[in-house]
């Protein structure tokens, strides 16, 4: 296949709109460029409702074809999350502490100039803290609460991180109140992913905040992915009585999805820094209610029973920085594809999972190297993917392969 040329031009992180397609035949097995085969052991369920659609064939194992990236949106100041409210605006989160209001219109769409809300968010240079992740309620439409989670000054020189919930009213952000607050924090490893389940439940990342321990300790809600109600109190089911606690034993989970057939959660998150050996490591999780994810006491594939293994793994000598996840749930070849934004990587994961969830049929990089550090991504309705990029630069004009 062709590709025509690429025009580029400055962007100050934007939002970006990409549409894919399937391309190839369907094999049996592992193809095309990047393609590999693992298997991971455990117990299967994650622990979340299913869908009530029947179970889809898995999809197309080769190659996805980008057949457009544009420019949607651009001027943001360091994005970090969408979602999409029933109206069709898009709310986006600014680490410095705005909550922005994108209306789409077609493949076009307007940054509206005031924020829908700024909350007492502590950023700082070449840190990770500010506001993070963003979620409206499912019952949106009649109740209009929005949830954020963010960083912010605590006692003397700390950092500590809240979940809070607002309402968005005439437009506007009003009634902030906190419903998980003084979470451990830190310059890095806050964790800030948050999203409703096909369960109906909260589900939010807790990154260690920079003190590995608290991971193991089921008593901090460091190193965990929360399973709270809408009201912030630890959901009914969860696996450690009155704990929030769904998994435990991450160092700094960002991304966030489910399987739609399966309703199965994966969660992709960041390993650790430095040089060999103590590098890379990144990983994507299928989480399960109660288990125990190995951080710091192992990291990335080491087949030790008393820990979950990840089912894809960037190795000793790569690192993706992966954050925002999403599965393609439209109809069409690419339905159940797992898509994860990478930061270091600068560039967009896909995963084929086989039909036990755990295997690995197909892995590929799309948007490598073209569009910098990207932070998340979100399917619309449409079957368009949102991509958040950080970088300074990008496309204005449309990519097309064929």
């Amino acid at each position: 296949m062709a590709q025509t040329p690429l025009s580029r031009a400055p962007l100050l992180a934007a939002i970006a709109l990409v549409v894919a397609a399937a391309c190839g035949a369907q094999t049996a097995g592992p193809g095309g460029t990047g393609a590999g085969t693992t298997t991971a052991p455990g117990a299967s369920g994650a622990g979340t409702a299913r869908t009530s659609s029947p179970p889809a064939a898995s999809p197309r194992i080769g190659p996805a074809v980008v057949t457009s990236v544009s420019a949607l949106v651009t001027g943001l100041e360091i994005p970090w999350a969408v979602d999409l409210a029933p109206d069709g605006r898009l709310f986006v989160t600014e680490r410095p502490g705005r909550v922005r209001i994108v209306r789409i219109q077609g493949n076009t769409a307007t940054l509206q100039p005031e924020p829908w809300a700024t909350v007492q968010a502590r950023v700082s240079t070449n840190t990770e803290r500010g506001l993070l992740g963003i979620a409206l309620d499912p019952q949106f439409s009649t109740n209009g609460f929005v949830y954020l989670y963010y960083s912010y000054g605590g006692p003397g020189t700390s950092t500590l991180n809240r979940l809070v919930r607002m309402r968005d009213a005439n437009g506007v952000g009003v009634e902030e109140t906190v419903l998980i607050d003084a979470i451990p924090g830190s310059q890095q490893h806050d964790g800030g992913r948050v999203k409703f389940g096909p369960d109906g439940k909260l589900y939010v990342t807790v990154g260690d905040g920079e003190v590995d321990t608290r991971a193991q300790d089921n008593g901090s809600p460091n190193g965990k992915v929360l399973r709270v109600n809408s009201d912030g109190t630890a959901a009914a089911g969860n696996p450690f009585g009155g704990s929030p606690v769904w998994s435990f034993g991450h160092r700094n989970p960002q991304g966030l999805a489910w399987q739609p057939d399966t309703g199965a959660l994966y969660e992709t998150e960041h390993g650790p820094s430095g040089v060999f050996p103590l590098c890379c490591q990144d990983e994507v999780n299928l989480i399960e209610r109660g288990k125990n994810y190995g951080w710091p006491v192992v990291t990335g594939q080491p087949h030790d029973s008393r820990f979950v293994d990840p089912l894809v793994w960037s190795g000793r000598t790569d690192t993706w920085a992966p954050s925002g996840a999403a599965f393609m749930t439209r109809p069409g070849p690419l339905r159940g594809s797992f898509l994860f934004a990478t930061l270091r990587g600068a560039h967009l994961h896909r995963v084929v999972f086989g039909p036990d969830g755990r295997s690995v049929l197909f892995e590929e990089r799309l948007l490598e190297n073209r569009y910098g550090r990207l932070r998340d991504v979100f399917e619309l309705p449409s079957g368009q993917l949102l991509v958040l990029t950080l970088s300074s630069h990008g496309s204005t004009n449309a990519t097309h392969i064929g």
